[in-house]
């Protein structure tokens, strides 16, 4: 559908015009949320809010006409909108997002609130903690619970170097980069350690799956985040063997594929982890498991 003329944006149109015709173009090409992407990505590139979005439809597009012209042929080649923005919105923040990274899914805030709980849970939200995140891309996690958890501590590694810098850039944005390391390496290899909560957003797709996945997510989102292996759970099987020995305990909270949520715990029963808790996502497919393990 790109360079059709109903592509094209003039910059005497209004900002009432061009929300609808991106609305109808998305759902025309099958965009479940047609509204809400032609709405999102309006906003980002005007940089207005929602409120001035509606109330001030006669606005011109003015110099953002070929922007916004731009923006649309790209989503309609089913590029998500966090990627045409730049950015992505993680638990009330945002974050940059680049093709060296996972685009963050709202399921993932789900690892945030179980180990939350479980710091909470423990009374240990005031303690100096020490906080691995194991493949940390876009640094979500890492920076999401330095947040939250101001004296706190840690560590985020990543395979890619790339992606690395992504981290690094968010959390220096967010002011929590004095507070973390940033280690190119596979799981925490050559990581000192000893951590008290490990999390991990690891990739978990089947090798064979990855083509069956819808463009958004197969066509723009890095191979290196997705692919899991023949069965999707060789990352776990990694992370599983970290600390057959631990110094101390430790808690684990990790995100997993719908349907993985036995072969994950067996996997971590195996290797000394006992499972503290299990969470369901929005689809009501268990998302997020968690384990701990002794000295």
């Amino acid at each position: 559908m790109a360079g059709q003329k109903q592509e094209v944006f003039e910059r005497d149109q209004t900002v009432g015009d061009a929300l609808a015709k991106m609305t109808r173009a998305f759902a025309a090409e099958g965009i479940e949320s047609a509204p809400r992407d032609a709405r999102i990505l309006l906003q980002g590139l005007l940089g207005i809010d929602g409120t001035a979005l509606l109330t001030r439809p006669e606005q011109l597009l003015g110099d953002a006409a070929e922007r916004v012209g731009d923006a649309m042929r790209r989503r309609l080649a089913h590029e998500p909108v966090s990627r045409i923005l730049g950015v992505r919105e993680f638990y009330g923040r945002e974050f940059i997002v680049t093709p060296d990274v996972l685009d963050p899914r709202p399921d993932t805030e789900t690892v945030v609130d179980v180990a939350l709980e479980i710091v909470r849970a423990n009374g240990l939200q005031s303690e100096a903690l020490q906080i691995a995140d194991i493949g940390t891309g876009s640094g979500i996690l890492i920076a999401t619970l330095l947040m939250e958890l101001p004296h706190a501590h840690g560590v985020a590694t990543d395979v890619s170097g790339a992606a690395l810098a992504v981290a690094q850039k968010n959390a220096e944005c967010l002011g929590v980069a004095s507070r973390t390391s940033f280690i190119e390496t596979r799981g925490l290899d050559g990581c000192a350690g000893p951590f008290d909560l490990i999390v991990s957003n690891p990739p978990y797709i089947a090798a064979g799956d990855i083509l069956g996945l819808e463009p958004d997510v197969r066509d723009y989102d890095p191979q290196l985040a997705l692919d899991g292996g023949a069965d999707g759970l060789d990352v776990y099987r990694e992370i599983a063997e970290i600390a057959r020995n631990p110094q101390r305990t430790m808690r684990l909270v990790l995100e997993i594929g719908a349907g993985q949520a036995s072969d994950v715990t067996d996997i971590f029963i195996s290797a000394g982890w006992r499972p503290l808790k299990q969470r369901k996502d929005l689809g009501g497919h268990v998302r997020v498991v968690a384990m701990e393990i002794h000295p």
